[in-house]
This record gives C-alpha cells, structure tokens and sequence, in this order.
C-alpha cells in the first residue's frame, strides 16, 4: 500500500504531538521563557522571591564551606600568601553573611537580581585575586592542582545558574561576567589566547551555560505554570479571589503613592439561583463563562477581571476615574452581558468605588464601598449601577 504526503503529514503531527505533549507549550510561553518582560506581575513577584530563597541557601552554604577550605590553603601554600588566601576567604563569607542575613526585603526582581548577581561575582573575584596572591610561586603539584581548581571558578557561577528560574536573555546577561573574568585569568597568566589552547575551554563554558539557560528556562515555565493554576479560576478565566486581591493590593499601593485614580466595578449577576434551579448547574456554568468572556472581552488590557465568589465578578480598572468607570460600565451593559438559557439576556447589579472620590484608606475600604453600593443596586431594582455620589445608572426597568 503506498505511502501518501497526508499520512507522512500525519505521522509528522503525531510524532511532534507526543515528543512535545508532556511539556504543553506554546509558542507565547516559549516567547515568554526567552525574555523576562513579557510575565505578568504575579510570575515576576514569585520568581524574585525564589530567586531570593536561593540566594540565600546557596550564600549560607558558602559561608560555611569557603572559611573551612582555609585549612588545605595552610598546608597548599607557604606564608604569606596562605595567610593572604584566608583572609580573602573570611572577605568572601562576610559577603555570603550578608546575602544570608535575613534582611525585611520586598522580593522585587530587582533586589532578586542585584543578589544573585553579587553571588556570582564572588567565585570568579577570587580566582582573579588569587592568581595575584600566588604569581611567582615555584608551585609545588598539589599546589598546581588548586591554582587549576580555582580557575574553574566562572564555570561554577554559570552552572550554579541552573539552580534559579531565569528566563534565556537573563541566563546570557548573568553569564557576561564568567565569560570576562576568564579571559582576564589568561591574560593575568600571562597566557596568549589561541582558539587552539582556549578554544575547548570557552566551548566548555557555552556548554555549561546553554545547559544552565535551559534549566533555568524550564524552572520558569513549570513556576509560571503552578502560578497561574493557583491565580486563574479554571471555570472562567478570571483571577481567583487571593490573586485578585494581591493585584488590588498592589494596584492601590501604587496608586496611593502616585496620587493616581483606582475604581473597582462589583457585579452580581441577577438571579442566578434561578438559572441553577431551573436548568440545572452544567447551565449555571455556562452562564458563568459567558458573563466573565463579555465581561473580560470589554476590559483594557491593563484591567483585571476577579471571581469574586460565585456568581461575583470584580473589574479592577486600573487608573480610571469616577467617570471613566461609569463610562465602562455603560458600555459594557451596552454591548450585553451574555443569555440566559431561556434566551433572556443577563443582567447584573453593580457597585462602583473609586479610591479618590471615595477617600478610601486602603483597598478593602475600597472593595466595601463597592460591596454595599452592589447591594444598594439589587435592593432598589436589581439591571443597575450605584457610582461614588450616589449616582444610579439604570439600564432597564425593575427587576423583581
């Protein structure tokens, strides 16, 4: 039976289909594990706190090991440079203290670089200090031996990076320095770089890192997948009610300090029971998804929907004013909020606060205003909005 181009396409498909299945990756994840900038607030947070967590655990081990290799400097080298060796030691376990010590640290990316960073410059700094302590030594074997360890030192920090989740262009940016302090160990040697001497030991090195740079990628895509599982509500897409609270947070702190505006829109949508009761809750479901689709897909980017709880979905409308957020709900009811499974559409009740016309003090201040105003909405007739002011937006007639 001959072989035709659709089942060599075919058989192509599936091959690709079960090499790739057990990592489920997309081309927008592979882009996001390529550069740090795409992730979103959530991922960045966690990986700096990671970042931090290791930093931290890896420093307190050195700041145990490095000291105590002092004991074979004392028998490798003769004095003074045994006693130079130490102290260098002692230099660099302080450094390790200091990463070690827990500091009251926010756990943004930038701390999390700066310390990991300061991690990494410490091995290769004392592989170039020590090639000044012992030059012009008459090295005995053993003490060859642990002048060659020691410049082994940039390969150590670029396969050390294979312990944090980085994405590719942090791996290359964090392995600039290995790269540097090793040409500079030759030239300090006073060796002359040839492609024949130093050629394999740099191909060693881009080995190392490339190996490191997809750990670190792989660290990051199955973090950032465990992030979003916790932070996305599987049955609607929205952020879960702790993430969602963690971005306000975040949202409102920012605002605070820039004196910009924050407003939140609280839905309920109307008669929901009646959907459960009446068509059962594969339909609840449905209209569930429905509403948090409309809803999401009439959002700015820069807005974040929330599954509140049940049939509660929370807007956070990231610097919109009173009235910006009323023109939001206006078009968002406009536009229609989804069917009901007796072909009615959906309403819902809202209540609207807004962090500067209410004089909110913090976020859950704000999340209460919203709260009872989308109580007030549903008590005085339910397909309505209650804005700061006490200004009612009503969209059709009473709903009883």
């Amino acid at each position: 039976m001959p072989v035709t181009s659709d089942a060599i396409t075919g058989g192509r498909r599936s091959f690709a289909a079960h090499l790739f299945a057990p990592i489920k990756i997309t081309w927008d994840q592979f882009f996001d594990l390529l550069v740090p900038f795409r992730h979103s607030t959530h991922i960045r947070r966690h990986a700096a706190a990671v970042t931090i967590s290791r930093v931290q655990l890896v420093a307190a081990l050195f700041a145990v090991l490095v000291p105590l290799c002092s004991i074979l400097d004392w028998f490798i080298f003769p004095w003074p440079q045994w006693a130079q060796m130490t102290a260098m030691r002692i230099a660099s376990a302080l450094v390790f203290v200091l990463l070690t010590w827990p500091w009251n640290l926010s756990k943004s990316r930038l701390q999390a670089d700066v310390m990991l960073m300061t991690l990494l410059l410490v091995p290769p700094v004392f592989y170039l200090m020590s090639i000044r302590i012992i030059s012009g030594l008459e090295l005995t074997p053993v003490s060859l031996l642990a002048a060659k360890l020691y410049a082994l030192m940039p390969n150590i920090v670029l396969a050390g990076l294979a312990v944090f989740p980085l994405t590719a262009l942090e791996v290359l940016l964090f392995s600039v320095p290995a790269f540097v302090f090793a040409i500079l160990g030759y030239h300090m040697n006073g060796e002359v770089m040839t492609l024949v001497q130093h050629g394999p030991e740099l191909w060693l090195m881009v080995l190392v890192m490339g190996v490191a740079m997809f750990s670190g990628m792989s660290q990051m895509h199955y973090m950032a997948a465990l992030v979003n599982r916790a932070m996305v509500d599987p049955l609607t897409g929205a952020y879960t009610r702790r993430s969602g609270g963690e971005t306000l947070d975040l949202l409102f702190r920012l605002a605070a300090l820039q004196n910009a505006p924050l407003a939140v829109a609280f839905f309920d949508l109307d008669k929901f029971k009646s959907i459960n009761d009446t068509f059962g809750h594969d339909e609840g479901d449905k209209a569930l998804k429905q509403l948090a689709e409309t809803l999401m897909s009439g959002l700015r980017k820069g807005d974040v929907l929330v599954r509140w709880g049940g049939e509660e979905f929370v807007a956070i409308l990231n610097n919109t004013t009173a009235e910006g957020a009323r023109i939001v709900i206006e078009r968002l009811r406009e536009a229609g909020l989804g069917m009901r499974p007796d072909g009615k559409p959906m309403t819902a009740s809202v209540g609207v606060a807004e962090r500067a016309a209410d004089q909110a003090k913090d976020w859950p201040e704000l999340m209460e205003l919203a709260d009872q105003r989308m109580y007030q909405a549903k008590k005085t007739g339910r397909d309505r909005a209650v804005l700061p002011g006490g200004t009612t937006l009503v969209f059709g007639p009473s709903i009883e």
